[in-house]
């Protein structure tokens, strides 16, 4: 069994694009190994943010992990800044890493060219990546194709960390690469996210599904109802891989590539198939909201069992790297 570690930044509610990519996965991973899974506020806040909000938008991943399908009895469920070790290893994994590494992560570079000042947290991003990894000696790490460049540079600090301080001491994580394929926004053309208002949140009432699906971009080849389609370039078709049965979606394809039926139609039918797949999650987070101390108890109990991991890991560390031990 292997030990899994993966993470998302706080933004709040979960929309499918979130879970598809990568929750859905999350959930059927923690019958199979041995996971933790954290909301990674100490992330959100290397770029601008509104630390009014955080807490509330940290509480609400929490929530929204656990209605859909994260089970604390299976899966060890925090928040990374609960657990203070993540910033301590990831100081001493500094001294490790290639600063010119840091500076070629494609996603430094482009976060970079958007802002007017740039923190060094951001230029560090990968190496409290590596220290989210590494402290609970994870073995496989869920991502997406666009983080494999980190995942990389994690394992390349793995191997000056144990080359320096003590061979094999941490494992190098292997990339468990998801096989869903990328959910644009309802626009077709930009990344699904709430900040472009081109989502559909995972606890959206049956009317605001259809309502925000409706308009949603498809085949542009597809002008009027008589016109056939290509599924494999149509983001609808993307979302029906998600939610609808491989029989619906070998039929779904079928009427598009055939013009058997409108886009609106096809719509329909996803929308009727994602209110079914979200009603019980919908009604899952109702409970929840109604019962907060369930979400922060969970969220208490995962911070004790990472710490306890996390010490451990620790002291090993302190140890090779020569540190003063504080009973000393």
């Amino acid at each position: 069994m292997a030990r899994v570690f993966s993470g998302i930044q706080p933004s709040g509610e979960l929309h499918i694009g979130n879970y598809l990519g990568a929750v859905q996965n999350w959930v059927k991973l923690q019958d199979l190994h041995e996971c933790l899974f954290s909301v990674v506020d100490l992330h959100a806040i290397t770029q601008p943010y509104e630390a009014g909000g955080l807490a509330q938008r940290t509480e609400e991943m929490a929530l929204s992990l656990l209605a859909a399908g994260l089970d604390p009895d299976k899966s060890t469920i925090f928040v990374q800044s609960h657990v203070a070790e993540h910033t301590e290893l990831n100081w001493l994994l500094t001294i490790v890493t290639p600063l010119g590494e840091l500076e070629r992560q494609t996603q430094f570079k482009d976060k970079s060219q958007r802002q007017e000042s740039v923190s060094a947290g951001l230029l560090n991003y990968p190496v409290l990546q590596a220290a989210d990894v590494l402290l609970y000696k994870a073995t496989l790490v869920p991502v997406g194709e666009d983080q494999l460049q980190h995942l990389e540079l994690m394992r390349e600090i793995v191997r000056r960390w144990n080359a320096r301080f003590g061979a094999d001491f941490f494992p190098e994580p292997q990339a468990q690469l998801s096989t869903a394929r990328r959910v644009l926004g309802l626009d077709g053309q930009a990344k699904m996210s709430k900040s472009l208002g081109n989502t559909i949140g995972l606890f959206d009432p049956p009317d605001s599904i259809w309502e925000k699906l409706r308009p949603a971009a498809t085949d542009p080849a597809r002008k009027t109802r008589k016109d056939p389609g290509n599924p494999d370039i149509c983001n609808v078709f993307t979302i029906h891989q998600g939610f609808s049965a491989p029989a619906v979606q070998a039929d779904v394809a079928h009427k598009c590539r055939t013009a058997g039926w409108g886009c609106l139609d096809c719509k329909r039918v996803l929308a009727d198939n994602m209110i079914a797949a979200l009603t019980p999650m919908r009604e899952r987070a109702a409970a929840l909201r109604a019962d907060p101390r369930r979400v922060r108890d969970v969220l208490r109990a995962g911070a004790a069992k990472a710490r306890a991991l996390a010490r451990q890991t620790m002291a090993e560390v302190r140890r090779r790297m020569g540190l003063l031990p504080a009973e000393a």
